[in-house]
């Protein structure tokens, strides 16, 4: 019986590990891309499978942050809204925080939560913190809505429709909301780099979110701080992205081109060293968890 002649191709799958800081397997993200979205639908799915409000979460939450603000800030500590209806003012802020911290504080962990996935099967690790980034996409959506809905009441049926003039700087809100999952990302990639050695870092992100928060203008305007001390809102890249939110719906707000600049570096910056702290920790992490 006479040999066949064709040849016959070996696929064959070779895993190396890449030493440069700056490789980013761009091509394996692609080639996984149906992992990404299996794993964007188990970040929602999951999160709130057992609960009885479900989804309902995402209007809840910011709603009654808002009523804590607007009785808190707003009616006991007198704090001023830029003459604006504290509902909205809080809202506005709270729609860019929110996403910007949920971000922050589930890629912190996705290393060591997503631990026994990492040592069973070989994927570009950073396809978790991506689908961490796109899942949360969805309850911003819904909170996106939820602040229309209030924003749209007080601009037609209110008297305080004529303080809300929304201008040509809302169509930059799509850059505005990829600048808030860069900076969310970057920073979320350096502490889940160093949560990997120091746990400490997995007790100490709640409260770096809080103190930021504070850091940040959500519950006060940035017209509210002494004009000598408003130059450092530039070193918190989420002061200018919530205040062009503002300014974006409201025509009121604190927007310096030359500061929103300075903070997209700041963004840049801090998502291009924490994919390096990331390429350094994620070959050797499964082996340190």
């Amino acid at each position: 019986m006479k040999l066949s002649r064709r040849k016959k191709r070996e696929m064959k799958l070779i895993i190396e590990s890449h030493r440069s800081w700056f490789y980013v397997d761009w091509k394996g993200l692609f080639h996984y891309r149906d992992l990404l979205f299996l794993l964007v639908r188990r970040d929602f799915v999951a999160k709130y499978k057992q609960t009885i409000l479900g989804p309902l979460w995402f209007v809840i939450q910011p709603l009654l942050t808002t009523l804590v603000f607007t009785v808190i800030f707003g009616k006991i500590s007198k704090i001023p809204t830029d003459k604006l209806p504290p509902v909205l003012f809080y809202l506005c802020g709270l729609l860019a925080w929110n996403y910007f911290a949920q971000c922050l504080s589930s890629i912190a962990a996705s290393l060591t939560a997503n631990a026994h996935l990492f040592s069973k099967v070989y994927f570009p690790r950073l396809i978790i913190p991506l689908s961490i980034v796109i899942s949360n996409l969805i309850p911003f959506a819904i909170q996106c809505i939820t602040f229309l809905s209030f924003y749209f009441y007080y601009k037609i049926f209110t008297s305080a429709g004529d303080m809300i003039n929304p201008n040509h700087f809302i169509l930059l809100l799509p850059f505005l909301l990829l600048e808030t999952a860069a900076v969310g990302l970057g920073v979320g990639l350096w502490i889940a780099a160093l949560t990997v050695k120091y746990r400490d870092f997995q007790h100490l992100v709640s409260f770096l979110v809080q103190l930021w928060m504070y850091a940040t203008p959500v519950i006060y305007p940035i017209s509210s701080i002494p004009e000598r001390w408003q130059f450092l809102t530039v070193l918190n890249p989420m002061s200018g992205i919530v205040e062009s939110y503002r300014y974006a719906f409201f025509g009121t707000g604190f927007v310096d081109w030359r500061y929103l600049s300075i903070s997209a570096g700041l963004v840049f910056f801090s998502l291009v060293t924490g994919l390096l702290v990331f390429n350094k920790v994620e070959r050797t992490f499964v082996d340190t968890i």
